[in-house]
């Protein structure tokens, strides 16, 4: 049937209730979400007030052990209340009333209530103008509020009992919403102490400081509900950060955790907590400076710093501890949020919660770190369970087993050696050095060629040796021309007429042709000398062998070259070989002590060595010390070195090396080891240690 049939004031009915149909929806659905009370008080009354086209209402709360509480109005100014104590006394009293009896009521203007009291200030009344339509809200736990509303005087007594039913089930509404909420909160403190209780049992598990920070950070963020936690401890008199929540590493040098430190050490020196929601206007400069370099790289919205005092057990009464908390700072706990987001609810609980086992769990854990041979304690802990029955019978047996190494160790002789690197090089070889200044003209030998005594190996030019011989050429020509000319003047004054005067000029010319021949032979020597220099540019073979020198041409032809340097190595590969081994000097005293024990016994006794060349593991040669140098001197990697020559049988060599094509090379690697006596297994094992121990730690002490 369509509104049309109904009459006029019948459809405006229907239209007003269609309309109080949807504002109950719009409470109900308000009453089923998870808006704070204000919200939901505020919102209930508005529609409260729409429907019933009120003039005003209040939504009155009352929390266990207090009275009530205004939570929300609309206009209860107009109702005069405020202007009377007396109307706010029987009003109060009226309204009590009510909450005891728990049922919503109509109450007429200027009007009792019922249950009087001692005199007429004293006795529920409405002292206003309109009537009062009250109602209880209910929840489980009994009645939690009111809900009045301001509604002028005058209608049915049917439009009356409509208002009081509109508002006792929008009051039922609000009771269901005060019990969903109170379950939601009974469901949240259930859900937070789950998580308080994990934390403390995580945080109080382990007694190692760096875990028990990792377990603060990761978890204490879980419980404070915030975005990142951070954990630094107090390492002497500087902070280093150990934990970072939800990450297993960190790089220390990162600009963001050199920030934090730096925040960290600056807060743990005021000994105050930070608290920093973007003002730093009340923060100390020193504090101020660090916190805005920290917030410009991370780009933090909201910090806590919160320095973590040593906390400790002291007696307060006779059966009675207490906590107090030393000025001693652990570290300190960091706690941000990055994003702009209102604050859980209870979130300052948690964090002093967070902060208080924090500081508790990492004492114990430091001062457990702190025993005295705690390392020691833990092994014979550990070693209880090998005492048990079941596994006695393996502790003896593995006991006696370690006991039986040692003995050995100590007691089994074996060859101690000293091994050294070393090179195999013929007996006759010869380095060829330039003996003069200048530049390689040709090289007619190359790496590898057999060449002769006195077959030319490099040929060589120098400029400064050319010049000096134009020069004394000239000087020379010079001379001769001079004694040539003298002579000739001397023949001409020997047939002059005037003999006196002939005889002292002639004289003169036979003092100068004696001084030009003695300036003459001078510089004939000198040309002797630079013809011999000049031969000295063509280099020659020292003796019969082989250029071993590798890539010769390359390193040689066209370079300049001084006197004295080394231009290549000659060897004679067949001549006898000998070994050069080189003996760090660290080990020399092993060898010295050895060599003076066989001379005592006999004075032309000589140190055993024994080999193998790189080429050839499977042989071992023997050998003797035939000389060791007097001085060190540095030898690769291997630092300050002591050079031995070695003799050994040849006959082994060419055993070892009997197929034709195979030839030794000059400088082949040897790995060699001098025999240096018998030693404790163990000291031959472990000489290395006991060294290292002695030089390094006992001398130092």
């Amino acid at each position: 049937m369509s509104t049309s049939s109904y009459p006029p004031d019948e459809v405006a009915v229907q239209r007003a209730k269609q309309e109080i149909q949807s504002l109950v929806q719009e409470v109900v659905e308000l009453s089923k979400s998870e808006i704070e009370p204000t919200e939901f008080y505020a919102a209930l009354m508005d529609k409260s007030i729409s429907a019933l086209a009120a003039v005003g209402g209040v939504v009155w709360t009352q929390e266990e052990g207090a009275g009530l509480q205004l939570e929300y109005q609309v206009n209860l100014r107009e109702t005069g209340l405020a202007e009377s104590e007396t109307a706010q006394r029987q009003h109060g009293r009226l309204l009590q009333q009510v909450i005891e009896k728990g049922e919503p009521v109509l109450i007429p203007p200027h009007s009792g209530a019922g249950g009087g009291g001692d005199g007429d200030e004293a006795s529920a009344a409405n002292p206003t103008d309109f009537l009062l339509v009250i109602a209880p809200i209910i929840s489980d736990r009994g009645v939690d509020g009111l809900v009045e509303i301001f509604q002028r005087s005058g209608a049915r007594p049917a439009t009356q009992k409509g208002y009081l039913r509109f508002l006792e089930q929008i009051c039922e509404l609000a009771g269901e919403y005060v019990k969903s909420r109170r379950l939601r909160h009974f469901t949240h403190k259930q859900t937070l102490w789950e998580q308080l209780e994990a934390f403390t049992g995580l945080v109080h598990q382990a007694l190692d400081s760096r875990e028990t920070a990792y377990t603060i950070a990761n978890e204490g963020r879980r419980l404070v509900g915030c975005d990142r936690v951070t954990v630094a401890l107090r390492k002497g008199t500087k902070y280093q950060i150990s934990a970072i929540s939800g990450q297993d590493t960190f790089d220390n040098r990162s600009n963001v955790v050199r920030l934090l430190r730096n925040l960290v050490t600056a807060v743990a020196k005021t000994g105050e907590d930070l608290w920093f929601d973007g003002d730093t206007s009340d923060l100390a400069p020193q504090v101020e400076k660090v916190v805005n370099a920290y917030v410009d790289e991370s780009h933090t919205k909201q910090l806590a710093v919160l320095p973590l005092r040593e906390a400790d057990l002291e007696e307060d009464e006779p059966g009675e501890r207490k906590k107090k908390k030393r000025e001693n700072i652990l570290g300190a706990i960091v706690i941000e949020q990055l994003v702009d987001q209102q604050q859980p609810e209870g979130m300052l609980q948690r964090i002093e919660v967070v902060r208080r086992h924090s500081s508790t769990s990492l004492t114990n854990a430091q001062e457990y770190e702190g025993l005295f041979l705690l390392p020691l304690w833990r092994l014979l802990g550990k070693t209880q369970v090998l005492m048990t029955a079941r596994n006695l019978p393996k502790t003896i047996l593995a006991s006696v087993a370690i006991v039986g190494a040692i003995t050995a160790m100590c007691l089994v002789p074996y060859d101690f050696t000293v091994v050294a690197d070393g090179k195999l090089l013929p007996e006759l070889r010869q380095d060829v050095f330039a003996s003069i200044d200048g530049k390689v003209l040709e090289v007619p030998v190359d790496t590898g060629d057999l060449v002769t005594e006195g077959q030319l190996l490099v040929r060589q030019r120098s400029l400064d040796l050319d010049a000096q011989i134009i020069q004394l050429n000239g000087e020379y020509h010079k001379v001769l021309e001079d004694l040539i000319s003298t002579d000739r003047q001397l023949s001409i004054h020997s047939t002059s007429n005037d003999e006196q005067r002939e005889t002292i000029e002639s004289e003169q010319l036979i003092g100068r042709i004696e001084q030009l021949k003695k300036t003459l032979e001078s510089l004939e020597k000198q040309r002797a000398l630079l013809d011999i220099k000049t031969t000295s540019l063509d280099v020659l073979s020292p003796i019969n062998g082989k250029v071993v020198t590798w890539d010769i041409q390359e390193q040689l032809k066209g370079r300049m070259v001084a006197k004295g340097q080394r231009l290549m190595k000659i060897a004679d590969t067949s001549s006898p070989w000998e070994l050069e081994i080189f003996i760090p000097e660290a080990k020399m005293g092993h060898i010295l002590e050895r060599q003076r024990k066989l001379r005592e016994s006999d004075p032309n006794a000589k140190l055993e060595v024994e080999f193998v060349l790189a080429t050839h593991t499977g042989e071992p040669i023997q050998g003797v010390v035939e000389k060791i140098d007097e001085s060190a001197e540095v030898h690769g990697e291997e630092g300050n070195t002591v050079r031995m020559r070695v003799s050994f049988p040849q006959e082994a060599l060419q055993n070892l090396v009997n197929d034709p094509a195979t030839e030794l090379k000059v400088g082949a690697d040897v790995k060699a080891k001098v025999l240096c006596g018998k030693e404790p297994i163990g000291y031959v094992w472990f000489s290395d240690l006991f060294e290292f121990v002695q030089s390094r730690i006992l001398f130092r002490l």
